[in-house]
C-alpha cells in the first residue's frame, strides 16, 4: 500500500489538498473521484530523504517507540505483519515515518522480511531495531521483542532528556553572564574610560584591565570572531583525528565527576543494550558488535571489541573488562556471576539498572554543585568590573572635596 498526496476541487468548489493510501494509483483516483473531489493533481510520496534523518530530530525516539508499542500489540493480537503495517499507516502522525511504513508493507508483500525492509531506513532503524527485529522473527517472539525494543527507546528517550536538563541550566548561565559581561564591555566601559581620562590621574590596575579588555574587543573583535571560528574548526578537525580522539577521551574520564558520569552512562548504556539483545535471542558476538558502537569512548570501545575477541575464542568475557580498568570491580564481578550462573541476562538487567539509579543521582547533584559555582564565578566577574569602577569614582569624589 502507497501513500498518494493530492489536490482536487470538492462539491463547494474550494481547492482542497490532502493524502491517501491504496495499493495503486488507479484505485487511489477511483477513491478521491468517488468522495466527491474534482481531482486537480496526484503522485506518489517518496521517502527520498529518508536517510537523511536521524532518530532524534524528524522523526524523533518518542515517535518511533509508540509505533513500535502499536506493533507489537497488532502482532500480538495474530494479525499479520502486513496487515498490522497497513493499520499503522492510518494510525501514524508522523508524515515521513506514515511513508516509510507504506514502503516497507510493499516489500513484506513482495516477499521480504520484516527485518530486511526496515534495514533499507538505517538512519530511522538502527542496527539494534534491525538485528531485534530479526531474532524476534527467527525466533518467533516478534511480538516480545517489539515490547522490549519500546521499552528500551523510551528508557534512552528519557536518559537523554535528564542529560539535556541537567546541561540546560550551566549553559544558559555561562551565555547570559558572557553576553552581558561583552555588552559592559563594549557600551558601558568606553563612555566611563573618556571620564576616566579626563581626570589626568593615574588609575588602579583593574580599571587600566578593564580598559584595555574594552579596547581590544573594540578594535580587533572582527578578529576576535575570526580567531574564534578558526579555533573551533581546528579543534573539531583534530578531535576527529585518530589521536585526537584518543586523547581527548583519555581527559574525559580524568575530569572530575564529568569523568565519573561518562563513565557511569557508558557502562550502563553497555549493560542494559547487552541484556536486551541477548533476551531478544541476538547472539553474544553480534550484540557485542553492537554494543560497542553504542560506547561513545573509544577507549571502552576497544575494551569491548577485545573482550569480543576472547569470547569468539571460548573465553570468559571478563577479562578485557578487568584489565582495562576502566569498568568498575562490581560490573566484572556482576557478569562474571552470570556467565557461571547462566543469568547472564539478568543480572545486567540489574547492574544496568544500579547504573541508571547512579546517573540520575549524579546528575542531580552536578546541577546542584554547578549552580552555586557559576553564581559565584558571575559574581566575582561583576563584582570585578564594578570596583574597577568605583575606585576611580571614589577618587574623584575625594579631589573634589
Amino acid at each position: 500500500m502507497a501513500i498518494f498526496s493530492y489536490k482536487g476541487i470538492d462539491r463547494k468548489g474550494k481547492e482542497i489538498k490532502g493524502n491517501i493510501t491504496s495499493d495503486n494509483l488507479a484505485l487511489a483516483k477511483q477513491k478521491i473521484i468517488s468522495s466527491g473531489v474534482m481531482l486537480i493533481n496526484i503522485e506518489e510520496k517518496k521517502s527520498v530523504n529518508t536517510n537523511k534523518i536521524t532518530i532524534g530530530s524528524k522523526v524523533n525516539i518518542q515517535e518511533l517507540s509508540l509505533m513500535t508499542r502499536q506493533l507489537a500489540t497488532l502482532i500480538s493480537a495474530k494479525i499479520p505483519i502486513a496487515e498490522s503495517l497497513s493499520a499503522l499507516v492510518d494510525q501514524v502522525d508522523h508524515p515521513t515515518l506514515r511513508v516509510v511504513l507504506s514502503e516497507v508493507k510493499q516489500k513484506i508483500n513482495e516477499g521480504s522480511s520484516l527485518a530486511k525492509s526496515l534495514s533499507d531506513y538505517p538512519k530511522i532503524f538502527d542496527n539494534i531495531y534491525v538485528n531485534m527485529v530479526e531474532a524476534g522473527e527467527a525466533s518467533g517472539t516478534l511480538h516480545i521483542v517489539l515490547i522490549r525494543l519500546a521499552d528500551f527507546t523510551e528508557g534512552q528517550s528519557r536518559l537523554k532528556n535528564k542529560i539535556i536538563g541537567a546541561m540546560l541550566y550551566p549553559i544558559i548561565m555561562m551565555s547570559v553572564g558572557g553576553l552581558m559581561m561583552i555588552f559592559i564591555f563594549v557600551t558601558i566601559i568606553p563612555k566611563l574610560a573618556k571620564l576616566f581620562v579626563s581626570m589626568k590621574q593615574n588609575l588602579p590596575w583593574p580599571t587600566k584591565l578593564c580598559i584595555g579588555i574594552s579596547n581590544f574587543l573594540q578594535n580587533y573583535w572582527i578578529g576576535v570572531i575570526i580567531f574564534i571560528i578558526f579555533f573551533i574548526i581546528t579543534m573539531r578537525w583534530y578531535l576527529n583525528t585518530e589521536n585526537g580522539k584518543d586523547k581527548w577521551h583519555h581527559l574525559q574520564l580524568r575530569i572530575p565527576i564529568l569523568g565519573e558520569i561518562i563513565t557511569m552512562l557508558n557502562v550502563g548504556r553497555f549493560c542494559s543494550t547487552l541484556a536486551t539483545l541477548l533476551n531478544s535471542g541476538v547472539p553474544i558476538l553480534l550484540s557485542l558488535k553492537i554494543v560497542k558502537n553504542l560506547i561513545s569512548n573509544v577507549h571502552m570501545q576497544r575494551t569491548v571489541d577485545e573482550s569480543r575477541a576472547q569470547v569468539s575464542e571460548g573465553a570468559s568475557l571478563t577479562g578485557p573488562l578487568i584489565s582495562s580498568g576502566l569498568f568498575p570491580p562490581l560490573v566484572t564481578h556482576m557478569i562474571k556471576l552470570g556467565e557461571k550462573s547462566g543469568e547472564l541476562e539478568t543480572l545486567l538487567e540489574i547492574v544496568a539498572k544500579n547504573y541508571e539509579e547512579q546517573v540520575n543521582n549524579k546528575l542531580g547533584g552536578l546541577t546542584t554543585t554547578l549552580e552555586p559555582i557559576m553564581i559565584i564565578l558571575m559574581g566575582c566577574g561583576v563584582a570585578f568590573v564594578v570596583l574597577s569602577v568605583v575606585i576611580p569614582m571614589m577618587s574623584l569624589t575625594s579631589l573634589k572635596h
